[in-house]
């Protein structure tokens, strides 16, 4: 996923793209704690950036397309460990469409970030809410609720 910063709050943005009752989110791994898990796409917001503009450009620059119907849900916290440093996030996270329909008949995408190259799944709620799954950030699925 994207890098961690320490020592400082990190402003993210995220979108939650429904399909049914699944959402695409990436895989991401904690080498550390050796765990999986899965994040919806987004990344960081630049200074002087607004959230929905950091939206927009982190979408175009992982997947190449273009979004529409952006809406706000809400905000979220976290405090947590990755690979083994401490950090701190506060997640807008966002709905949004896909102008190009086809990606809702995809498996899987193709996602970019700074090069590093994953893929990106649509998931399970109902997998993500009996623990099958994990997905972060922490309070996503009572958000969605």
């Amino acid at each position: 996923m994207s890098e961690t910063v320490t020592n400082e709050i990190r402003p993210l943005v995220i979108c939650v793209f429904k399909n049914d009752n699944k959402f695409l989110a990436a895989l991401g791994t904690d080498t550390v704690k050796k765990n999986e898990f899965y994040r919806p796409l987004g990344g960081r917001i630049e200074f002087g950036e607004r959230s929905e503009d950091a939206l927009r450009r982190e979408i175009i620059e992982e997947i190449g397309q273009e979004i529409e119907n952006v809406k706000y849900l809400g905000t979220l916290e976290n405090i947590f460990t990755y690979n083994g440093k401490s950090c701190h996030e506060l997640v807008l996270v966002y709905n949004a469409e896909f102008v190009n329909e086809e990606l809702y008949e995809m498996t899987e995408i193709d996602v970019d970030e700074e090069n590093i190259w994953y893929k990106a799944h649509w998931i399970s709620v109902e997998d993500c809410k009996s623990g099958k799954v994990k997905v972060y950030p922490t309070g996503l699925l009572e958000l969605l609720s």
